[in-house]
């Protein structure tokens, strides 16, 4: 059993003794937490927004986290199955004092998670988040009496909301996408994603959907995480020429990969350096990625004159970026589109209605526009962790035996050299060290990965 407390947000297995994973206990005393840290920041709070991703312990741990807010005297607004960027949405629209999206976004069906917002619809800062995980530990909390405990309603309205508001964007072209004929093609791993995505592209005026794994049941029918190795059937799919553009989200929908109409990965780097690209032409202004993303998008940015910056991973550190440069578009390059034109948060909604615009503009296939950015390869390997291995006096010594290249330790240790970069840093969502690198092919990440793998393991020796 496993139970991660972290910036985002507490995540484990479902089952077990109380702290050993995500079991009934923890979920109550989590959520109650963040009720009195919520009540403390504003004695005034009243009402949380709820929702939740399909995955087969949602219903379970909805009918928890509703109970104990509402046990703390605050009311629940429960918009039922919904991304997570419609969670985030629905916080400022109906003006609430926070919000918890139930999801483990890309981890297996095992897990779930609670992932808290602020009345901004934005994920806490790891100082309020450490502020929560310090009331939980204490159980410093206190319960409402019973003329005082809140209650729950439901609203199952802002799934179409998002739509529309997605659509409503300036640079959304409807007209555009319609007049192209597109046939689309979408796998949404048996999430939430399978409501809202079709929902979209049919409103946009694409001419035919495919549905792959569209049932939001919860059984996943592959590993969730949209990376290739798992997206083998919506490649096959491709291959048969059945669509102009492959979508794939994960199950909270707040990242996006597109697959080109020959099968092969657009990767998901490179979602947002289109995305990008594209408002770059009509909003010109500086963007923001995380370390661990491809210098494509740092690249793209200078080709329309403009300024980019890195920030630590974490939706919440690139927003914090974002709105300290005035970024007009930022991200992560794990398929997060942020898009502040409508809210601050990763929404596949928004990238999808973006790309699809970009193409329809465009005229081209999906592998001629792909041609058209800077060509990098991005390895992602990982050490996995046991009780004995120092994690920062790795970091240490790797800053010192590379201190002559230039070395970035906002997050983790980031070493950048003339034409590759490599990235270590602890998960914040897995027992691993993450160790991204980046390079003009594929054999060159890795080989890059492979030798900062060997000065690990020499100090580790």
């Amino acid at each position: 059993m496993s139970l991660i407390k972290s910036i985002s947000g507490i995540r484990g297995t479902i089952g077990g003794g109380a702290g050993e994973g995500l079991g009934g206990v923890d979920i109550v005393k989590f959520t109650s937490a963040y009720a009195e840290f919520i009540k403390r920041n504003n004695p005034a709070a009243k009402r949380i927004v709820v929702g939740r991703d399909a995955r087969l312990s949602g219903e379970m741990v909805c009918h928890l986290v509703s109970g104990a807010l509402m046990a703390m005297g605050l009311d629940v607004i429960n918009i039922g199955l919904a991304t997570t960027p419609t969670t985030e949405i629905a916080v400022t629209g109906l003006g609430a004092d926070g919000g918890i999206i139930i999801t483990a976004s890309h981890n297996p069906v095992q897990w779930n998670a609670l992932k808290l917002l602020n009345n901004r619809g934005e994920f806490l800062n790891d100082a309020e988040g450490k502020q929560v995980i310090a009331i939980a530990e204490k159980e410093d909390f206190r319960f409402a009496e019973v003329f005082d405990l809140g209650h729950e309603y439901k609203d199952d309205t802002w799934a179409m909301r998002h739509i529309e508001m997605v659509k409503a964007l300036p640079l959304v072209d409807c007209e555009a996408i319609a007049k192209s004929g597109f046939t689309v093609a979408v796998d949404a791993v048996n999430s939430v994603g399978g409501i809202v995505i079709p929902a979209l592209l049919r409103s946009l005026g694409v001419k035919e959907v495919v549905e792959l794994n569209c049932e939001a049941n919860g059984k996943f029918a592959h590993t969730p995480e949209p990376i290739p190795e798992n997206l083998t059937q919506i490649s096959d799919l491709m291959k048969e020429g059945r669509a102009d553009v492959g979508f794939v989200v994960d199950p909270d929908v707040d990242r996006l990969a597109i697959v080109m109409e020959n099968g092969e990965m657009f990767v998901e780097e490179y979602t947002l350096v289109a995305v990008a690209d594209y408002v770059l032409r009509h909003t010109p202004g500086s963007t923001v990625s995380n370390l661990s993303s491809s210098r494509a998008l740092r690249d793209v940015t200078a080709s329309h004159g403009c300024d980019y910056n890195a920030a630590a991973v974490g939706e919440v550190n690139v927003v914090a970026k974002m709105k300290e440069t005035g970024a007009v578009i930022g991200g992560e390059g794990n398929g997060g589109v942020i898009y502040p034109e409508l809210h601050y948060g990763r929404d596949a909604l928004v990238g999808v209605a973006l790309f699809l615009s970009l193409l329809a503009k465009e005229g081209k296939k999906v592998s001629e526009l792909k041609k058209g950015y800077p060509a990098y390869a991005i390895a992602k390997n990982k050490i996995q962790l046991t009780p004995d291995i120092d994690v920062d006096a790795i970091l240490e010594a790797v800053k010192v035996r590379f201190s002559d290249e230039k070395i970035t330790d906002i997050d983790g240790v980031k070493i950048d050299f003339p034409k590759s970069w490599v990235h270590l840093r602890k998960s914040n969502t897995e027992p691993i060290i993450r160790i991204y690198s980046e390079a003009a092919t594929m054999e060159e990440a890795n080989a890059l990965a492979g030798s900062i793998k060997e000065v690990i393991n020499n100090i580790k020796a």
